[in-house]
């Protein structure tokens, strides 16, 4: 690891922990005293005091480092502000799913594990996404999911609420107002639209939805248009077989496509979409441009998290800095 990338050795330490976040992990897991006796200190959000504003205050405060413990949502905006600072940043899972933290090999089944990246030196340079000015670490959706966050009680009912959004997608009768360039031509109004900070598994089951890279430099695509027709009895294995062998499912204009790019275009006549900026409610205005932010935020990890099995632990891992490391047998 060159010196310049080294994290500070003696530099104050500063989490951000949303007491909300994943049902109440801070609390559960002694997040607040395990980081006070690593030596941070702790900052907790509140209705009045969001993640972001915490960060600025103890980046103006002296912090050479910013943790964060909470959900996708909470991480992304303390993870803008350490991008902005040029600090590191410590990631903790402590929301509900923590893809972000998955995908960096954190183990999210016990949060308190990743608080010994604060005297760990294993640090890592991740991608981050860009929409207009706001930073994304794991996606930007649009379509159904986006919808379901504008309803009041989602964050109450989150599968109810999603079960009552779907079939109007699903059924062809609602749609993405815009329209997205992709390597397959225009598609305008699908039902789906994903762009991800690196892309995600989509052709191997075992391994959907999981990025195997966090430091490849492109974002991911993916865009979903019902077909016309009526879908086939096999839809599903067809679609999975033909994105694995070409990157596209479907006639031109329609299925699936997946893709890579350093930036993703929305565009059309709608003045504004609802879009969910990991997992949390915006509207954005159109054209909507999606960038790429290679390498743009270093993230102390603990000791081993990020490297696949025999890789070094004391230095950023050649061509796969984080990530989970791919399956080789056939699904």
């Amino acid at each position: 690891m060159p010196d310049a990338d080294r994290p500070p050795a003696d530099g104050r330490a500063v989490l951000v922990m949303n007491p909300r976040s994943g049902g109440g992990k801070v609390a559960r897991f002694r997040l607040v005293e395990g980081a006070t006796a690593a030596g941070a200190q702790v900052r907790l959000t509140s209705p009045d005091e969001d993640p972001a504003a915490l960060a600025e205050a103890a980046v103006a405060d002296g912090a050479a480092v910013l943790g964060v413990a909470g959900g996708d949502g909470t991480v992304s905006a303390v993870a803008a502000v350490a991008s902005q600072a040029q600090v590191p940043l410590v990631v903790i899972p402590a929301g509900t799913r923590n893809h972000f933290a998955r995908d960096l090999g954190l183990d999210i089944s016990n949060p308190a594990s990743a608080l010994s990246a604060l005297r760990a030196q294993n640090l890592a340079r991740v991608d981050l996404g860009q929409v207009g000015s706001r930073v994304f670490v794991n996606n930007v959706s649009f379509g159904p999911y986006a919808q379901a966050l504008l309803t009041p009680d989602y964050r109450q009912a989150k599968a109810r609420t999603f079960a009552e959004v779907v079939p109007g997608y699903l059924a062809g009768q609602q749609h993405v107002s815009a329209t997205v360039d992709t390597p397959q031509g225009a598609v305008e109004c699908p039902q789906v639209v994903l762009v991800s900070n690196n892309p995600y598994q989509v052709s191997a089951l075992r391994d959907f939805g999981y990025r195997f890279a966090l430091d490849g430099g492109e974002l991911g695509g993916i865009v979903v248009k019902r077909p016309a027709g009526a879908p086939p009895p096999d839809l599903l294995p067809r679609l999975r077989r033909e994105l694995a062998r070409q990157g596209h499912a479907g006639p031109p204009g329609e299925g699936v496509i997946a893709w890579t790019a350093t930036r993703i275009t929305l565009h059309g006549t709608a003045d504004r979409l609802p879009a969910g900026i990991d997992g949390e409610s915006v509207l954005l205005d159109l054209p909507i441009v999606c960038e790429i932010r290679p390498h743009a935020r270093q993230v102390l990890l603990p000791p081993g998290a990020g490297a696949p099995e025999g890789a070094s632990q004391t230095s950023p891992i050649p061509g796969r800095t984080c990530g989970k490391a791919p399956r080789t047998e056939e699904p």
